[in-house]
Protein backbone atom coordinates (compact mmCIF):
# COMPACT_ATOMS: atom_id res chain seq x y z
CA UNK A 1 0.00 0.00 0.00
CA UNK A 2 1.64 4.04 -1.20
CA UNK A 3 0.88 6.90 1.33
CA UNK A 4 -0.64 7.96 -2.40
CA UNK A 5 -3.38 5.44 -2.72
CA UNK A 6 -6.42 7.50 -2.65
CA UNK A 7 -8.93 7.18 0.34
CA UNK A 8 -12.43 8.47 0.30
CA UNK A 9 -12.37 9.13 4.04
CA UNK A 10 -9.00 11.70 3.86
CA UNK A 11 -9.25 12.61 0.59
CA UNK A 12 -12.68 12.98 -0.89
CA UNK A 13 -14.37 16.44 -0.79
CA UNK A 14 -17.89 16.06 -2.75
CA UNK A 15 -16.53 18.60 -5.51
CA UNK A 16 -16.24 16.27 -8.49
CA UNK A 17 -13.54 18.38 -9.87
CA UNK A 18 -10.98 18.49 -7.21
CA UNK A 19 -11.48 14.92 -6.26
CA UNK A 20 -10.72 14.04 -9.99
CA UNK A 21 -7.80 16.58 -9.89
CA UNK A 22 -6.91 15.43 -6.56
CA UNK A 23 -6.82 12.18 -7.51
CA UNK A 24 -4.42 12.50 -10.84
CA UNK A 25 -2.15 14.31 -8.00
CA UNK A 26 -2.05 11.04 -5.95
CA UNK A 27 -1.17 8.90 -9.82
CA UNK A 28 1.38 10.68 -10.69
CA UNK A 29 3.33 10.47 -6.97
CA UNK A 30 2.36 7.07 -6.46
CA UNK A 31 3.96 6.55 -9.82
CA UNK A 32 7.01 8.56 -8.94
CA UNK A 33 7.27 6.17 -5.51
CA UNK A 34 7.06 2.72 -7.27
CA UNK A 35 8.56 3.63 -10.90
CA UNK A 36 11.85 2.99 -11.73
CA UNK A 37 14.98 5.11 -10.83
CA UNK A 38 15.69 6.30 -14.49
CA UNK A 39 12.37 7.50 -15.01
CA UNK A 40 12.28 9.58 -11.54
CA UNK A 41 13.31 12.87 -13.04
CA UNK A 42 11.05 12.66 -15.88
CA UNK A 43 7.94 11.65 -13.88
CA UNK A 44 8.81 14.37 -11.01
CA UNK A 45 8.79 16.99 -13.73
CA UNK A 46 5.36 15.74 -14.73
CA UNK A 47 4.03 15.74 -10.80
CA UNK A 48 5.60 19.38 -10.46
CA UNK A 49 3.67 20.69 -13.93
CA UNK A 50 0.25 19.16 -12.90
CA UNK A 51 0.88 20.99 -9.60
CA UNK A 52 1.37 24.49 -10.90
CA UNK A 53 -2.10 24.17 -13.35
CA UNK A 54 -3.63 22.06 -10.39
CA UNK A 55 -2.98 25.15 -7.86
CA UNK A 56 -3.30 27.84 -10.83
CA UNK A 57 -6.71 26.27 -11.36
CA UNK A 58 -8.27 26.02 -7.82
CA UNK A 59 -6.46 29.90 -6.98
CA UNK A 60 -8.82 30.74 -10.16
CA UNK A 61 -11.97 29.38 -8.62
CA UNK A 62 -11.26 31.19 -5.08
CA UNK A 63 -10.96 34.38 -6.76
CA UNK A 64 -14.26 33.86 -8.89
CA UNK A 65 -15.97 32.50 -5.76
CA UNK A 66 -14.55 35.28 -3.53
CA UNK A 67 -13.14 32.66 -1.40
CA UNK A 68 -12.37 34.10 2.27
CA UNK A 69 -9.11 31.72 2.88
CA UNK A 70 -7.86 32.46 -0.83
CA UNK A 71 -4.31 34.75 0.31
CA UNK A 72 -3.80 31.76 3.20
CA UNK A 73 -4.58 29.10 0.79
CA UNK A 74 -2.17 31.21 -2.17
CA UNK A 75 0.70 31.27 0.18
CA UNK A 76 0.25 27.21 1.00
CA UNK A 77 0.53 26.44 -2.79
CA UNK A 78 3.38 29.59 -3.36
CA UNK A 79 5.07 27.49 -0.41
CA UNK A 80 4.94 24.21 -1.67
CA UNK A 81 5.56 25.36 -5.53
CA UNK A 82 8.93 27.03 -3.94
CA UNK A 83 10.11 23.83 -2.69
CA UNK A 84 9.10 21.68 -6.08
CA UNK A 85 11.16 24.17 -7.89
CA UNK A 86 13.98 23.65 -5.95
CA UNK A 87 13.88 20.08 -5.90
CA UNK A 88 13.04 20.16 -9.84
CA UNK A 89 16.53 22.34 -10.22
CA UNK A 90 18.52 19.73 -8.05
CA UNK A 91 17.05 16.89 -10.08
CA UNK A 92 18.23 18.56 -13.16
CA UNK A 93 21.66 18.90 -12.20
CA UNK A 94 21.73 14.76 -11.38
CA UNK A 95 21.19 15.20 -7.65
CA UNK A 96 17.24 13.77 -7.02
CA UNK A 97 18.41 12.72 -2.87
CA UNK A 98 16.22 15.44 -1.90
CA UNK A 99 13.32 15.01 -4.14
CA UNK A 100 13.37 11.33 -3.64
CA UNK A 101 13.18 12.01 0.39
CA UNK A 102 10.51 14.52 -0.30
CA UNK A 103 8.55 12.17 -2.42
CA UNK A 104 9.14 9.60 0.02
CA UNK A 105 7.49 11.72 3.12
CA UNK A 106 7.57 15.17 3.47
CA UNK A 107 4.95 15.92 0.50
CA UNK A 108 2.18 13.01 1.39
CA UNK A 109 1.91 14.66 4.88
CA UNK A 110 1.35 18.45 3.25
CA UNK A 111 -1.06 17.29 1.03
CA UNK A 112 -3.29 15.42 3.73
CA UNK A 113 -3.55 18.10 5.94
CA UNK A 114 -3.60 21.06 2.96
CA UNK A 115 -6.89 18.61 1.76
CA UNK A 116 -8.59 17.91 5.18
CA UNK A 117 -7.88 21.51 5.98
CA UNK A 118 -7.24 24.24 3.54
CA UNK A 119 -9.38 22.49 0.62
CA UNK A 120 -12.05 21.17 2.85
CA UNK A 121 -12.60 24.73 3.66
CA UNK A 122 -12.70 25.46 -0.19
CA UNK A 123 -15.50 22.40 -0.69
CA UNK A 124 -17.43 23.94 2.00
CA UNK A 125 -17.33 27.05 0.52
CA UNK A 126 -18.01 26.02 -3.10
CA UNK A 127 -20.97 23.80 -1.52
CA UNK A 128 -22.50 26.43 0.20
CA UNK A 129 -22.41 28.75 -2.52
CA UNK A 130 -24.02 26.20 -5.09
CA UNK A 131 -27.00 25.66 -2.24
CA UNK A 132 -27.39 29.56 -1.88
CA UNK A 133 -28.17 30.01 -5.33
Amino acid sequence: MSRYDWNDERHALGVATMDATHREFLELARAIESGPPAEFATRFEGLVEHTRAHFAAEEALMRETACPSLREHEADHARVLGDLGRFLQSVAKGRPAMARAYIASGLSEWFDLHVATMDAQLAAHLNARQHAG
